[in-house]
C-alpha cells in the first residue's frame, strides 16, 4: 500500500509556480483565541519540496540583524495567497548559502523573464 493512496493532498489553489531564488509576499492566517488575521511574510524562497505529502517551500528573510526562516506547506488552508514580487536568478536548487551571507553579497540578480513566461507565471 503507498501513502498517496492513503492521504489525498488537495493543492492550495492560491500558491503559484515558486522557484528557488524568488521573493514572495506569504499572507498567512493567523488565530489568535476566537480572532483571526492575515500576517505577510516576504522573503525569498530558499527551498521548495515536491513530494507525496503535497511539498513545502522555505522562505528566508532578515528581520533585524537575525535571519528568520520559515517552512509553508503548499496544501496548506492557513496560506491564504502568495505573490511573487520577483523573479531571482539562481544556479542552484537549494539556497543554503544565503544562511552565511549579509547585506549586498546576499542580494540576487532579478530573472529576465520572457513574454511567454511572464503570461505562465500570472
Amino acid at each position: 500500500m503507498n501513502i498517496a493512496q492513503l492521504v489525498e493532498v488537495k493543492p492550495n489553489p492560491n500558491i503559484p509556480s515558486l522557484a528557488p531564488g524568488d521573493t514572495v509576499k506569504v499572507s498567512v492566517k493567523i488565530v489568535e483565541g476566537d480572532k483571526e488575521r492575515l500576517q505577510v511574510f516576504q522573503g525569498v524562497v530558499i527551498k521548495t519540496r515536491r513530494g507525496i505529502g503535497g511539498g513545502s517551500f522555505t522562505v528566508r528573510r532578515v528581520s533585524r540583524g537575525i535571519g528568520v526562516e520559515r517552512t509553508f506547506l503548499f496544501g496548506s488552508p492557513l496560506v491564504e495567497k502568495v505573490e511573487v514580487v520577483q523573479h531571482g536568478k539562481v544556479r542552484r536548487a537549494k539556497l543554503y548559502y544565503l544562511r552565511r551571507r549579509s547585506g549586498k553579497t546576499a542580494r540576487l540578480k532579478e530573472r529576465r523573464m520572457d513574454k511567454g513566461e511572464k503570461q505562465e507565471a500570472s
